[in-house]
């Protein structure tokens, strides 16, 4: 006899995990197996590893079957790993049990854009149990201190120009700049990663998504000193579900109106994250500057706010400490957001900011069954430049 089982958004989520577990684990008996260590990779972190890790790569790309990169349980220091595709292999699993060790002076990396990075790669996925360790806080000690002489920093793990890739389980701890970054992508899904950064660390936002497409981002935990998820132009069919943020910036769409040509945001779906003791909520911003860009099809479900100071707002006059301020008006047009089942609590009286371009007002803003308190009280919400509004259930309302 059979039974029939109803399960829940995380059930299901959890059990797609261990299947996926499950899969890449049993596949990988037919798959040509490389271990770093074979290519002279230290387990011990006092040597330079760089070069094992690029000859096991260049292994497994050049090999027609399906390959496992096998990195152990240790230390391993490396520098700058930049893998090329176009790769011979059509799937690359690397799974990382160890600890990946940044060299401690962070100039060595602080000179290169990134840290790992895969471009024109196909099928690959990263699994395991493993960590990124940049030893970020030496850098940001030197950006705090307002020295001329400090490198802008690299990012930890970028995909550029990419397909098929999938990131399960991993942690990304102290950044020099963003954590994981998505450039130019289509069908990527990151699942279960933690990241964990200092709440005042500069830049170290921590998934980076833009110019890509059918991105999605599961169960995960972002802890850090600038957005827990920023999502930028070119963006389209991003899912966002189960993601708890804090210490960080929220999940923000934008900074927008960099450039005068910008491709849109569009098909963007935030659903059950909770935010604890954040600078912001749910975001969207831009620039005070002409441009082509807009934002559209943006749907905010389910969200928690835990004595969050901005828990909704739209900013377009984004200019972070009002230093070099464009001054103008934002081209960004903003359309088509919703907002619904958000509750919770915001650690300053305005609860919900809509500061929108007087040339480009935005429209069509719906908010459904949203609760938010300051200090047990109701809290305030500010309006300009915003037409074709839809509120049910709103708290607070008070710019209705």
């Amino acid at each position: 006899m059979f039974k029939t089982m109803r399960l829940s958004g995380r059930n299901f989520h959890g059990i797609i995990a261990i299947v996926f577990v499950m899969l890449s684990t049993s596949s990988t008996s037919a798959m040509t197996k490389f271990n770093v260590l074979n290519f002279g990779a230290n387990p011990i972190g006092r040597t330079d590893s760089t070069d094992g890790f690029l000859k096991a790569w260049n292994a497994a790309c050049s090999t027609a079957d399906s390959t496992f990169i096998y990195v152990p349980k240790g230390r391993y220091l490396v520098g700058s790993l930049a893998f090329k595709g176009q790769c011979k292999s059509p799937q690359i699993i690397i799974r990382i049990d160890g600890t990946i060790v940044a060299p401690s002076d962070y100039g060595v990396l602080g000179k290169w854009e990134n840290w790992v990075s895969f471009e024109r790669v196909n099928g690959v996925s990263i699994i395991g149990q493993g960590a990124f360790d940049a030893k970020g806080p030496s850098l940001w000690a030197c950006k705090a201190s307002r020295s001329n002489s400090c490198p802008l920093g690299t990012t930890t793990l970028r995909f550029t120009n990419s397909n098929n890739i999938t990131i399960n389980r991993l942690t990304s701890l102290n950044s020099q700049m963003f954590h994981i970054a998505i450039n130019g992508c289509q069908n990527v899904q990151i699942q279960g990663v933690k990241i964990t950064a200092a709440g005042d660390s500069p830049n170290t936002d921590g998934i980076h998504v833009q110019l890509s497409t059918n991105v999605k981002i599961f169960n995960s935990s972002i802890k850090t000193g600038d957005d827990c998820i920023s999502i930028g132009p070119g963006t389209k069919n991003l899912w966002i579900e189960q993601v708890t943020c804090g210490p960080g910036h929220g999940i923000s769409i934008g900074s927008l109106a960099k450039d005068l040509e910008e491709d849109g945001v569009q098909n963007v779906t935030v659903k059950k994250t909770i935010f604890s003791d954040s600078q912001n909520g749910l975001r969207i911003k831009s620039w005070a500057r002409p441009s082509s860009g807009f934002v559209q099809g943006v749907r905010f479900i389910d969200s928690v706010m835990r004595n969050v100071q901005n828990p909704i707002v739209i900013d377009q006059n984004y200019c972070p400490h009002n230093e070099n301020c464009p001054g103008q008006v934002s081209g960004i047009k903003i359309k088509d957001i919703m907002y619904e089942n958000i509750r919770g609590t915001s650690s300053t009286p305005i609860a919900i900011k809509f500061d929108c371009s007087p040339k480009n007002p935005c429209t069509e803003i719906s908010l459904r069954n949203v609760n938010l308190t300051y200090l047990d009280k109701d809290t305030q919400s500010f309006c300009c430049n915003v037409m074709r509004k839809v509120f049910d259930l709103v708290r607070p309302n008070s710019c209705l």
